[in-house]
C-alpha cells in the first residue's frame, strides 16, 4: 500500500480529526480551513468520477459533466479496479447516509 510510506503521527492526526467531525457543516468548516477551494473541488471531483465510472459512464460523458481530465479519470478507474475498494465503500456509505437523512 502506497499510503504506508506516508503513515505517521501527522497523518494519523489528520485522519483522527476527520473522523471526529460530527456533521456536514463541521466538514465544510474544517475542509475550508484545511484546504484551498481548488483542493476541495478536486477531491469532490474524483469522488464524482468514481461514482460515474461505477454507473458505467463513458470517459467523454465524465469529462464533459465533471471537467475532469482523462488522466484523472484513468487514475480513478485504476483505483476502482486495483485499489483498496475504498471508493466503493465510501460511495455506498454516503448513499446510505443520504437516504437515511432524507437528502
Amino acid at each position: 500500500m502506497q499510503i504506508d510510506k506516508l503513515r505517521g503521527p501527522e497523518l494519523d492526526q489528520l485522519f483522527h480529526a476527520v473522523l471526529s467531525l460530527e456533521d456536514i457543516e463541521e466538514c465544510y468548516r474544517f475542509f475550508e480551513d484545511l484546504c484551498t477551494i481548488n483542493e476541495i473541488q478536486s477531491l469532490a471531483q474524483r469522488l464524482e468520477v468514481a461514482r460515474m465510472l461505477k454507473e458505467g459512464s463513458t470517459y467523454h460523458k465524465i469529462e464533459t459533466e465533471t471537467g475532469a481530465s482523462t488522466a484523472t479519470i484513468s487514475r480513478v478507474k485504476r483505483s476502482l479496479n486495483y485499489g483498496n475498494e475504498s471508493y466503493d465503500m465510501a460511495l455506498s456509505r454516503a448513499a446510505e447516509r443520504r437516504k437515511s437523512e432524507g437528502s
